[in-house]
């Protein structure tokens, strides 16, 4: 289960380590595929998880494309469109985009689950990847 911290508490933690007022956590040096705080709120972490955006991240799973193109011809979508598709999703951490043979870029799936922690009482929701 991923570590869930809000920005502010992890700036504390970071800032005490590196005053060497506490020790790093064990895991500080394991990379680390949670994301929080990316999205503004649920909402828009819903728009971005469409349900073509989630097949695209099925297809990834399952059958692991070699270059953007692959996965473009496998879910039936133009080529440019899933690249700025995997290009969002790079930029909040559901995939990663490896560089391969020439040119191409190969999408890999980093998060297979998502958290969302809201509180009713405020307009600020709390994301990570697991």
């Amino acid at each position: 289960m991923a570590k869930i911290q809000t920005l502010k508490s992890l700036k504390k933690e970071m800032l005490a380590v590196a005053r060497n007022e506490r020790e790093a956590p064990a895991d500080a040096g394991e990379t680390s595929y949670e994301s929080q705080e990316v999205f503004e709120s649920a909402e828009a972490i819903v728009r971005l998880l469409t349900p073509e955006n989630r097949h695209l991240l099925s297809l990834i799973e399952s059958h692991r494309p070699e270059s953007v193109a692959e996965l473009a011809n496998l879910a039936g979508r133009a080529e440019p469109n899933v690249s700025r598709t995997l290009s969002k999703m790079a930029a909040t951490g559901f995939v990663k985009l490896i560089e391969g043979a020439g040119r191409a870029k190969r999408p890999a799936l980093l998060a297979h689950e998502v958290i969302i922690k809201i509180n009713v009482l405020e307009s600020k929701d709390v994301i990570a990847f697991a």
